[in-house]
């Protein structure tokens, strides 16, 4: 590349840099993922290097970060609050430990390892022992006046011990239950929800009325500090001692590391863990712990040379949309699927996600060709979050939902203003085998052998085409389809026989009434008891049941009052399949033992599926949620219990280890 085409080169990404910053620092509203952001910086840095003569002044690597908002008094800080280097792997670890033992001459060197928490960095300042002045970073130099709002964070101490003046800096966040409350509640009354806890509590942070920031549940874990007058401190371990002592809240999930190994282990451990966490970790920030040390290794333009920042693997991820793939669902539902040029997001290669719907489709512009933004947390599926409009050539093609049923043929349809299109054709053989899949799935009548490749290969070569046909099967027809032995054929077999002996809630849910899940189910058959019951029960019957809603009670009606539904029962009965609840019904006994009781599980249970312990609880007069809340009466411990653990004791519940179960049941067996 020759020096124009670097100028040029510079220029364009330097634009861009701007831009995704503005959104991310001042806007709260970054429109790319944190990875798409570091990729273009470090192709400017390469440049820069190579061409140090084109490097402006006004370069966003000669900045931390962007301008503040117009609407809050500025705030200089005395000492800049710089960002920190990153590493995305262990090499790069251990090529900053390299550094470090260079720079200090000596392979004597301890770190401290702490969460990086992904929220809004600020700074907090006390004179006298009383908080006086709290700001975001904004661009490191100058920030933002937000010591209203800060004062509404209940974690934030309004005086400490200490007289001497400190600034003592953090990270502001919103803890993940907070964030779902949050949006729900902006869902419920029209308003827009928030992408992530990081922008909510940036968003939170940065009003103009304290009485929204107080109603938003924020918290905040101090890390650092500013100016600082408290010399007799020599380490970073001191320090963070130090501010917990004055009452701050620190990040009890440090570790101070004697190795660089060690320091790996720790990243390892968090890289596996951080979902377990009750707030968003980004990665980890790694320091050297000795001050002196700190200091005699100093700092670049842009960051200290003793501190860094481990990145988690990408969560999010550039790819180009190379078609969009329609599926029909059991239900009718017509689902469209991105077809993706493969991308490596969050430890898997990625090359299909989730479109939703048409009304999503078309907020996003969605276009054949298009470079998007691949999203993917934890175990969900990923989805296509955003369209990069700036790289777009003019040669994209426009998607448009189609109008009839991609399976059969039947035009396509919206039900009840929904946003989904349904094919409403109840012979469409799309909707046909995904009932089938559903039917046999493991919560429905679990039949053993007979997964979704089995049943596609049954629907195939026409041996189904509904549900009843599955107990009219053969041996001889089954024998001579690929993969199906003698053997394999027999277990097969046996195990449909064996699934006409499930009790009446597997049935119920296996035919996939619309709204009625598996839990619905499970209260349906406990109350009605009976499959011809529950068929003649009426609307005002089915919603004085708990639990089950009058959209809920609404779909059971239409469902049995279907002729080709009571000739499907009729059939299945027939077949031998059984239509009675073969469990006990929960305990209206006021002194059963979890009577009136509302119960949690967490961590890993040895002698009891969780299923099996829900299910004791249940029949046993109590009911099982799945969060810790003050209306909890119990907590039902295994191994590795995690922070469900640790909010029953900060709220002074009772908590049971297994073997206070297993006493307990034997006791009820008695």
């Amino acid at each position: 590349m020759d020096k124009q085409e670097a100028k040029k080169k510079m220029a364009a990404l330097m634009e861009r840099i701007n831009k995704y910053a503005h959104e991310y620092h001042v806007l709260d509203n970054p429109s790319v993922p944190d990875a798409e952001y570091d990729r273009l910086y470090n192709e400017l840095l390469q440049l820069e290097d190579t061409f140090p003569e084109l490097v402006t002044e006004h370069s966003p690597t000669k900045r931390v970060g962007a301008e503040p908002l117009d609407a809050f008094k500025k705030v200089e800080h005395e000492v800049p609050m710089l960002s920190l280097g990153n590493a995305f792997d262990e090499g790069e670890l251990r090529d900053f430990h390299r550094r470090v033992t260079n720079g200090l001459g000596s392979e004597k060197v301890a770190y401290v390892c702490e969460l990086k928490i992904d929220g809004l960095a600020v700074a907090l300042t006390y004179e006298h022992g009383r908080f006086v002045l709290g700001s975001t970073r904004g661009d490191g130099r100058i920030g933002e006046d937000i010591t209203s709002n800060l004062r509404t964070v209940r974690s934030v101490p309004l005086s400490i011990k200490e007289t001497r003046t400190i600034e003592v800096r953090g990270e502001a966040y919103m803890p993940q239950t907070s964030f779902v409350q949050l949006n729900k509640a902006r869902e419920q009354s029209g308003e827009m929800i928030f992408a992530n806890p990081r922008n909510a509590a940036a968003g939170s942070l940065r009003q103009l009325d304290p009485k929204i920031a107080a109603s938003r549940n924020l918290d905040l874990f101090l890390f650092g500090y500013g100016q600082w007058e408290v010399d007799e401190i020599t380490s970073h371990s001191e320090r963070l001692a130090f501010l917990q002592d004055q009452g701050f809240k620190i990040n009890k999930e440090y570790r101070t590391c004697t190795s660089i190994d060690e320091v790996i282990d720790y990243v390892a451990y968090w890289t596996e863990n951080r979902r377990n966490l009750p707030y968003d970790i980004d990665g980890i920030v790694i320091k050297v712990d000795d001050l002196e040390q700190q200091e005699q290794l100093g700092f670049t333009a842009r960051t200290p040379r003793w501190a860094i920042a481990y990145k988690f693997p990408a969560t999010e991820a550039v790819t180009t949309l190379v078609d969009v793939e329609l599926s029909v669902g059991r239900t009718g539902v017509v689902t469209p699927t991105a077809i993706l040029e493969p991308v490596f997001i969050d430890g898997s290669t990625v090359s299909r996600a989730t479109l939703h719907n048409a009304d999503q489709i078309r907020a996003l512009d969605i276009r054949i060709g298009d470079t998007v933004i691949l999203k993917k947390a934890g175990d969900i599926i990923p989805k296509v979050v955003r369209v990069i409009t700036e790289e777009r050539t003019g040669n994209e093609v426009p998607y448009e939902m189609p109008k009839i049923c991609p399976a059969c043929e039947t035009e396509l349809v919206h039900l009840d203003e929904e946003v989904a299109l349904r094919c409403l054709n109840p012979n469409c053989p799309a909707q046909l085998k995904e009932g089938l899949i559903h039917f046999v799935s493991r919560d429905a009548m679990n039949i053993d052998g007979l997964g979704e490749k089995v049943v596609e290969q049954l629907f195939r070569e026409q041996l189904v085409d509904s549900i009843d046909d599955l107990y009219r099967l053969k041996k001889e027809e089954l024998l001579p389809l690929e993969r199906m032995g003698e053997k394999s054929v027999t277990n097969l077999l046996n195990a449909i026989e064996v699934s006409k002996q499930n009790s009446l809630e597997k049935l119920l849910f296996g035919l996939g009434i619309r709204h009625i899940g598996a839990k619905a189910a499970q209260v349906l058959a406990s109350e009605f008891e009976t499959m011809e019951k529950l068929q003649h029960a009426s609307y005002e019957d089915l919603v004085e049941v708990n639990e089950i809603g009058e959209k809920m009670a609404d779909a059971i009606v239409h469902y049995f009052a279907q002729e080709k539904v009571q000739e499907l029962l009729e059939n299945l009965e027939d077949l031998g399949v059984n239509m009675a609840f073969a469990g006990a019904k929960r305990s209206e006994d006021k002194t059963a033992i979890f009577a009136n009781k509302t119960v949690v599980l967490t961590g890993k249970l040895e002698q009891f599926t969780r299923r099996e312990a829900k299910e004791i609880i249940e029949t046993n007069g109590g009911k099982v949620t799945g969060s810790v809340s003050k209306n909890t009466d119990l907590v039902i411990a295994g191994e590795a219990a995690g922070s469900k653990y640790e909010q029953a004791t900060k709220l002074g519940i009772m908590i049971w280890n297994e073997e206070d179960l297993q006493n307990a049941v034997k006791g009820v067996s008695k």
